[in-house]
């Protein structure tokens, strides 16, 4: 059971690895999105920031290098993935109950770090991880897994409440939603209790984890723990094929299409692209656009609609 408990964590470590370059790669290949031009891009001049500017104000702009302004950008992306700050401003209601299960998951998240720090040293200098070192990594691990597994419980079922009580939320929420949150709560279920009940002889997280570093498979697992790790690492492999790889899509979504505004001027590479999407043959229903898919984009771009819708 154990060599079994072992091939599965591999092999759903390996699908979540590249399943996530494949989504990143996925993203980066598409076409340059329709920007935004919403102003101030964090990662302008903190003087534009501050009242909302851009580089387009300076004259002959395009003669000018351009400054990337990483403390701002920092600035944002912080708040924004760690406390959802949009959220927070824009659906309180909602953020409660989101903020919760994010948080939980990333308190999750840094304790499998942690669990796989203290392992590795634990291998590499056994001693150092026999004194203060090992204590204070044991606590840190521990204290991080119960947190966050509560808040990651408790978000789950109060997003789940949400989405099968709320009316608002009706005609967005689709039986893979409730799916997932419930996939979740049943994963983590298993894993707690299977912790908890699994006795003295078996062995710790910290030892398991070397066992599965080593693969040794002397260390015995008991069926519910067991269930628990095979259901959570199945959850991982899960995440990155679904809507829920929105943590990868959230960074394309700010750096390609609301933060991008690179210029186009004396670009070749963005000229090229450019010039390769007008030779597309869009099909939209809205006939005043005239895109019937024999047309190409730089003929529907170059119509005026009125017209087009005469015809």
């Amino acid at each position: 059971m154990t060599a079994v408990v072992y091939g599965v964590l591999y092999l759903c470590a390996a699908v979540f690895a590249i399943a996530c370059v494949a989504r990143a790669v996925m993203y980066a290949k598409a076409p340059i999105h329709l920007r935004w031009e919403l102003y101030p891009v964090p990662h302008e001049e903190a003087a534009r920031v501050k009242h909302g500017g851009s580089y387009f104000e300076q004259l002959d702009w395009w003669k000018h290098p351009s400054r990337f302004n990483m403390v701002g950008e920092l600035s944002f992306m912080v708040p924004e993935m760690l406390f959802l700050k949009a959220l927070h401003e824009f659906n309180r209601k909602l953020w409660y109950r989101s903020f919760l299960f994010h948080f939980g998951l990333y308190l999750l998240i840094g304790t499998v770090g942690l669990v796989i720090v203290a392992a590795v040293l634990t291998l590499a200098a056994p001693a150092a991880m026999a004194g203060g070192l090992g204590l204070a990594l044991h606590w840190m691990y521990m204290i991080a897994g119960v947190v966050g597994g509560a808040l990651a419980v408790v978000g789950a079922v109060a997003l789940l409440v949400r989405r099968l009580t709320d009316p608002d939320l009706v005609n967005y929420t689709t039986p893979g939603d409730l799916f997932n949150l419930c996939f979740f709560l049943v994963a983590f279920a298993f894993m707690a209790a299977g912790y908890l009940l699994r006795g003295p002889d078996a062995p710790g997280v910290v030892r398991l984890t070397i066992a599965w570093l080593t693969f040794d498979t002397s260390a015995a697992l008991p069926g519910p723990w067991s269930a628990g790790i095979i259901l959570c690492a199945l959850l991982a492999a899960y995440i990155p094929l679904t809507h829920m790889s929105h943590f990868i899509a959230k960074y394309f979504t700010y750096h390609s299409v609301r933060w991008d505004d690179a210029a186009t001027a004396n670009n070749p590479k963005i000229a090229a692209k450019l010039a390769e999407y007008l030779t597309y043959r869009p099909t939209w229903s809205a006939p005043h656009v005239t895109a019937d898919g024999k047309r190409s984009w730089a003929d529907v771009a170059t119509t005026n609609p009125w017209e087009g819708g005469k015809k």
